[in-house]
């Protein structure tokens, strides 16, 4: 079935698109624009909401990186994520093979992953969070929830959240080929038809669709990868509701030497994701709107220990998701509003190394956060919020959580603000299937029974100033991780890996800066860590994930655009990671991502792009013991309409 999607989906795309073309002309592709725009205004009122009455997270209003696009495959929604300056990417061969995105020094498994409403899950471990075949077209930026916002929308993610809203279609495609050292190739094609439904102006009709494959033999040796993506979705829009059914099918085979093991062998991942989402969004009211969301997951794991010699040890996981979510803002007067969230999560495990009965959960989460807003002179405004969240499941202790924060917006006489916050929030959750239900005696990966529910406390403060053609937004941090759940080695264990828990308590400044000019822009971010943890009586000589963390980490972006037909694109990234005993090399590392793309004036809409990754061949290993990627060059054609 997978494969007669693969096929017919993107012949199907081709073929709507002229013939719908030729009933829609350029004044109705105007007034549909404009359409488009009304509907995302009014629909994105909780993401501008929480942007604007709370500061809590490090938010840049375009994209955080200067490139948009990955380098070595097609994008995902993890691509570039490594420059961000409020997130933290540990890959594995490549961000698109296997990443662990952490947000303030926290672990993979404390960040979810938000899709309208729902948090997008994986109940056996967090490397496969990430696992989501939707087309970056189809979705807005990335939103970065912490502190009181990830305690509101976040589910079982104790730290932070990635967010990101379902755009409105846009009748438009494009198609690409790339090729690149290392034998690599690109071929994709994207399309989106929007129209009138039947004789009514007040309701649009879209249809779009993408299919993307790329393949490789690795930056290094044994670091070989073949993907390829399929989605598709159906939307009907009007100025005050959205609703969108998708449905996307993912297939990632890749290899990596000591991808999650320290004992020099060449493992391999074979990767097959399907996720069906039925999404509505409706504004109402004044500044009142809700978003209703319910989504299907299945997820497919062949691991293999070493590819020479497949006997030895492999492992089979198959997880099945089901969530229905809902979250909105309703403004019960100018002053009061009421902001919500709750989601109801599913789940259920086939594994060959699970070895006890805990192979289903159910997850349960309700937040309300109640929000007062007091108007003072020279339209200042000093905004309350106050709630609680709810956390439980068949299986574990349920958990109440208090979240709040006051924030003091100054909004200038020349449209200029600045915004001084305090808040403080907690927020909870379980370990996965692959830290509780495994062997805990023995094998690769050694699983605990006795973890419970972790949890997490954090203060902060933050300032953010907002200028004509400049943004900064500042954050100082203190976070407490109680029985937070860590994989850790020791040099006298027959064991890859054991989960133990650890409580850390980690201090944290982050900031991130925006500067705007006539044909450039700049955006820069600095963070530091500091940790303190406690193991208790575990024996312990490494941590992979809670202690790795940079101590100083530097970005820098910047977009240049010399001449119309001409544009740069720089990302940067230095760090100064914490020791780790199992680390190879150095413990600092640059890493730069440099982008030229063409746009001949003779053929409008034709952009031929030369992009090139980790230019200076740096080493680092990301996740202790596994080895760094390498450079990767690539030279692609686009062709958009």
């Amino acid at each position: 079935m997978n494969r007669a999607i693969n096929i017919i989906l993107p012949i199907l795309i081709l073929s709507i698109s002229p013939l719908a073309s030729a009933f829609y002309n350029e004044d109705k592709q105007s007034d549909k624009a404009n359409i488009n725009k009304a509907n995302t205004e009014k629909t994105n009122v909780e993401e501008q909401q929480v942007a604007k009455k709370s500061i809590e997270s490090i938010v840049v209003e375009a994209s955080a990186t200067a490139n948009t696009k990955a380098v070595g495959t097609f994008s995902s929604p993890v691509s570039n994520l490594e420059y961000d300056p409020r997130i933290d990417l540990q890959s594995r061969n490549m961000a698109e093979a296997q990443a662990d995105v952490t947000i303030r020094g926290g672990i993979f498994e404390n960040t979810g992953f938000r899709i309208g409403s729902a948090t997008l899950f994986d109940p056996q471990t967090g490397h496969y969070s990430a696992e989501i075949p939707i087309a970056q077209e189809m979705l807005g930026n990335a939103n970065v929830y912490t502190g009181v916002d990830n305690g509101l929308m976040g589910v079982n993610s104790s730290v932070g959240t990635v967010s990101r809203s379902w755009k409105a279609i846009k009748t438009s495609g494009s198609v690409a080929l790339g090729a690149g050292n290392n034998n690599f190739n690109l071929q994709r094609v994207h399309s989106a038809i929007s129209m009138d439904l039947g004789e009514s102006s007040e309701w649009d009709i879209g249809f779009e669709g993408e299919f993307s494959r790329s393949e490789s033999d690795g930056t290094i040796e044994n670091g070989d990868h073949d993907f390829q993506r399929a989605s598709g979705r159906i939307q009907l829009a009007s100025s005050t509701s959205q609703t969108d059914l998708f449905f996307g099918s993912q297939k990632k085979f890749f290899g990596w030497p000591n991808m999650y093991t320290p004992f020099n062998v060449n493992e391999t991942e074979d990767i097959k994701t399907e996720l069906l989402i039925l999404n509505h969004k409706q504004s109402y009211a004044q500044n009142s709107t809700f978003e209703v969301s319910a989504y299907y997951r299945k997820n497919h794991d062949h691991y293999i220990y070493s590819r020479e010699n497949p006997q030895a040890f492999e492992s089979f996981h198959e997880t099945k998701v089901k969530s229905i979510a809902l979250s909105g803002r309703h403004a019960q007067t100018s002053a009061f509003a009421l902001n919500y969230s709750a989601q109801f999560i599913a789940d259920n495990i086939k594994s060959t190394s699970l070895e006890n009965n805990f192979t289903s959960r159910n997850y349960y989460k309700v937040s309300v956060l109640p929000e007062y807003q007091l108007n003072l002179q020279n339209d200042d405004q000093v905004v309350f919020r106050l709630g609680a969240t709810f956390d439980d499941t068949n299986r574990d202790d349920s958990q109440t959580s208090l979240i709040g924060d006051v924030s003091w917006n100054i909004l200038n006489a020349d449209d200029t603000s600045q915004t001084l916050y305090l808040s403080y929030a907690e927020a909870t959750q379980v370990a996965g299937y692959t830290a509780i239900g495994g062997s805990d005696s023995g094998g690769l990966f050694r699983s605990n029974y006795d973890l419970g529910r972790e949890t997490t406390k954090n203060l902060e403060l933050g300032l953010a100033l907002d200028r004509e053609s400049w943004r900064l937004n500042s954050a100082i941090f203190y976070r407490q991780d109680d029985e937070l759940t860590d994989w850790t080695y020791s040099f006298d264990s027959t064991s890859a890996r054991t989960a133990n828990p650890v409580d850390i308590d980690t201090f944290g400044l982050e900031l991130t800066a925006v500067k705007h000019f006539d044909n450039a822009e700049i955006i820069t971010g600095y963070t530091y860590l500091k940790k303190s943890e406690d193991y208790g009586d575990a024996d312990i000589d490494a941590s992979f994930y809670a202690l790795n963390f940079p101590d100083h980490r530097v970005t820098l972006g910047f977009i240049w655009r010399p001449i119309d037909i001409l544009e740069f694109r720089i990302d940067n990234e230095w760090r100064k990671q914490q020791e780790n005993a199992l680390r190879n090399g150095d413990d600092e590392a640059l890493f730069t991502h440099l982008t030229i793309n063409i746009l001949p004036s003779q053929i409008a809409g034709l952009n031929i792009s030369f992009a090139a990754d980790n230019i200076w061949d740096e080493s680092f290993e990301e996740v202790p013991g596994t080895p760094g990627r390498g450079e990767q060059y690539t030279l692609s054609a686009t062709y958009s309409w």
